[in-house]
Parts: structure tokens; C-alpha cells; sequence
């Protein structure tokens, strides 16, 4: 950790504190690319799932989870502003050696089987548009994820998966040819009527599982860390305080653009399959490659199209974001030099990490494991794994002696607490509906 990090734009206004306002590109970032990650393969199913089973009817958790998402997320980016280490760095130097590997270890499964289970969703999605062998598509999406991450550099990196975020406008496209009862989505949006059977609990717990999951807060406390070093005028908000204000006002708009982005796109393929696949009486679709299959002759081709194009995109996106931070909490736990500035013989365990992992995903396509089972398990461990690392991040965000002025107050600390408690209460109710 201690090493020199390979620094860049040394010279010129930083988009944060230079003299001039904030330009959009430049404070969009992080929080950007966390929130279209969060849209992943796995996360287009689960909508597709519940859009074609109860229609418009659970709309309204896109709603209540976005004021979650944005305060669990601010959160995680103050953490790695303010200390300048990530999530897991922080543990290291604060807590317990065991609370520490225990959270690693559990992260580390949940994202690599929500990474295999990804992989598996994009080949058979690219199948759709180019009939092959879902091997071959499962190597090469690997390939192609670990090779962003060795071999371009952060800054060409980022932009990258920036441009990666524009695919999540093709399921706006598909919205466009559908047709929706707004009236009917607007009622299901603010006037929810639950029902309480164990098939709509277990669709509220999948909604919430996918949209909340452990590896986004890793991603984007540990990205807030790798910009401090492309931006060398940034410093840590313990020791540099009068930065605070316009960094943590990069932070919101950051996070509330990315969350947002994130919920309307899980809005509108829910809305598609509820206007499709629901009212055509298909109500049990499995996966995201299905219900692209499914609106072919609903929507027509156009449709489909988009929608897998889509689902390739998202999953070229959030594949490298979960092996990313899989291999940011080790190597902060191990006290690795990590981060995607530093150059390949800089940080070597850092990015062996991200190929182990990402080999491990694809291999789970070679086996006997069920991609569907894969799928739900993902949302399981995610929302389990949630709740001790959500506990932990509030009772960091809450400490004086190591966030100082910056300790998480007020309504966002409200916020951090009631997101703890609700996914406290969505991974029990996981684990009974699995049982």
C-alpha cells in the first residue's frame, strides 16, 4: 500500500477543487459506473423474473430502494474519500483480523459466482444474435473483461466502462416500442398493494438482493482511492479537510446520478416484460437471455435486439467491477499495493486476483452447477453477506477518530441505518424463502 502510485493529470485544475465549477464528465464517475454495474445480466433477470410474474405489481421496490441505494452508496464513496483506503483497508486498520477475513472471504464467494453466473447469461445472449457454442462466448467475454483490466490504463479504463453505461439506453429503446399502461405503472409505483404470499415475498427479496449488493460498496470506496491518485491535488478529507465540501458534493451528485440511472433502467425492463411477456400470459421466465427470446414475437425482432445488445453491454460492465473489487478487498486486506493505476509489476497479486477470479466464474460454466440456481444463490449470498458488511460500514462512517469532521450525521446516517435494518430483514427472509 505503501508504495508510489504512477500519477496522472498532475498538472492542470482538478474537476473537483480547480477553480472553476465542476463540469458533468468530470464529477460523474464512480458513483456513475457502480450504479450501471448494478444493472448486470443477473439483475435484468431478476426484473425480467418478476416483470413477466406480478406485471407492474412490484414496481414500487425500484422506489423505495432508491433512497437505500444512494445513502449505503455515499456512504462507501465517503469512506474511501475521507481515510483514503477502501472498505476492506479500513477494517484492517481498525477492527479485528477475524471480523476482517470473515467479510473477505464471503464477498469473495458471492462475487465470483455472481461473476460466473453473469458470464453465462452474456453467452447465451450473444447465442441469440450469433447461434455458437456457449463455451466459446463464455472464453471470450473472459478474455475480453480481464484484458480491460491489464492492459489499459486507469484513466482509458474508466472511460471505458463510462462508455459501457450507454448500452443501459437500449432497454429505453425497448420501452419505446412496447406498449405500457402508464396509468397502471404510475398506480403500482406509489400505491403499492402488496400480497403477502411466499411468491411475491421472494420477488420483493430478489428486487432488494439485486439492487443492494456488497460488491458495489467495495467498487466505489475503492475507486474514490484510485481517483485520489489520477487527481494528485485530491488528498485524504482526515487530513485535508477543506476539501470536504466540494468532495462530498462530487460524491452526491455522483451517486444520485449513478442510483438513479441504475433504478429507472430496473424500471423500464420491468415495465417491458410486464407489458409483454405478463400481459401475454408468459409468466415464468428464468433468465435474461429468455425473456429476449420471449419478446421476439410479442415486441418484434427490433425489440430483442436491443434488449440482449443491452444485456451484453451491462454484463461487459459489471463482469470487471466484480472482479475489481473482489480483488480490492484482499489485497487491502492483505495490505497489497492495489489499484488499477499502479502498472502491472507494481501490483501483481492485485491483478492476479481479478484473473483468478474471473477464471473461477467461467469454470463455474463448465460444471454441473444449474446458471439458474447459480443466479438465485448470487441474490442470496449478496443479500446475506449485505447486512455484517452494511453493520460494519455505519459503524465506520459514525467514528469520529477515523472519518473526523466527516463522520456520517443527519439524514444520511438515518438513511445508512434503515438501508442496515431492511436488508437485515430481506436476507432473513431470503434464507427462510430458501429454506
Amino acid at each position: 500500500m505503501d508504495e508510489p502510485a504512477q500519477e496522472y493529470d498532475a498538472e492542470g485544475p482538478d474537476p473537483v477543487i480547480g477553480p472553476t465549477k465542476p463540469r458533468l464528465l468530470g464529477v460523474l464517475g464512480p458513483g456513475l459506473i457502480t450504479g450501471a454495474s448494478d444493472d448486470d445480466p443477473s439483475g435484468i433477470a431478476t426484473y425480467s423474473q418478476v416483470g413477466a410474474a406480478f406485471g407492474y405489481g412490484l414496481s414500487w421496490t425500484l422506489l423505495f430502494s432508491y433512497p437505500l441505494m444512494v445513502a449505503i452508496q455515499m456512504i462507501s464513496a465517503r469512506i474511501g474519500r475521507t481515510t483514503g483506503h477502501g472498505i476492506a483497508g479500513v477494517l484492517r486498520l481498525h477492527y479485528s483480523t477475524w471480523l476482517l477475513q470473515w467479510i473477505v472471504v464471503l464477498l469473495l464467494i458471492a462475487n465470483i459466482v455472481n461473476l460466473g453466473a453473469d458470464l453465462g447469461a452474456m453467452a447465451d445472449a450473444l447465442a441469440l444474435l450469433l447461434p455458437g457454442p456457449k463455451w466459446l462466448y463464455v472464453l471470450l467475454f473472459s478474455v475480453i473483461c480481464v484484458a480491460m483490466q491489464l492492459l489499459l490504463q486507469y484513466t482509458r479504463y474508466v472511460a471505458v466502462l463510462k462508455w459501457f453505461t450507454l448500452s443501459l439506453f437500449a432497454y429505453f429503446a425497448v420501452l419505446a416500442v412496447v406498449h405500457v399502461d402508464w396509468g397502471h405503472l404510475a398506480s403500482s409505483l406509489f400505491l403499492p398493494r402488496p400480497v403477502w404470499t411466499p411468491a411475491y415475498l421472494t420477488a420483493v427479496v430478489a428486487v432488494f438482493g439485486t439492487t443492494i449488493s456488497p460488491y458495489l460498496f467495495f467498487w466505489q470506496s475503492g475507486e474514490e482511492v484510485e481517483d485520489m491518485r489520477v487527481h494528485p491535488r485530491r488528498l485524504d478529507l482526515f487530513d485535508s479537510p477543506e476539501q470536504g465540501p466540494a468532495a462530498l458534493h462530487r460524491i452526491e451528485v455522483d451517486t444520485v446520478a449513478g442510483m438513479g440511472l441504475s433504478n429507472v433502467v430496473a424500471l423500464a425492463i420491468l415495465a417491458t416484460t410486464a407489458a409483454t411477456l405478463h400481459a401475454g400470459g408468459i409468466v415464468d421466465i428464468e433468465t435474461s437471455a429468455q425473456a429476449a427470446q420471449a419478446l421476439r414475437p410479442i415486441a418484434g425482432p427490433f425489440a430483442a435486439l436491443f434488449f440482449t445488445v443491452g444485456l451484453i453491454g451491462t454484463g461487459l460492465l459489471a463482469v470487471p467491477v466484480l472482479a475489481g473489487s473482489a480483488a480490492y478487498a484482499i489485497g487491502e486486506a492483505r495490505n497489497w499495493p492495489v489499484g488499477f493505476t499502479r502498472k502491472m509489476q507494481e501490483a501483481k497479486a492485485f491483478y492476479a486476483t481479478i484473473a483468478i477470479a474471473t477464471l473461477i466464474g467461467m469454470i463455474i460454466n463448465f460444471t454441473s452447477i444449474n446458471p439458474i440456481k447459480a443466479l438465485y444463490w448470487s441474490a442470496v449470498l449478496n443479500g446475506v453477506v449485505a447486512v455484517p458488511v452494511m453493520f460494519v460500514m455505519m459503524k465506520i462512517v459514525c467514528r469520529p477518530d477515523i472519518m473526523g469532521k466527516f463522520a456520517a450525521r443527519g439524514w444520511l446516517r438515518a438513511l445508512g441505518w434503515l438501508a442496515t435494518a431492511v436488508m437485515l430483514v430481506i436476507s432473513a427472509a431470503m434464507l427462510v424463502t430458501s429454506i
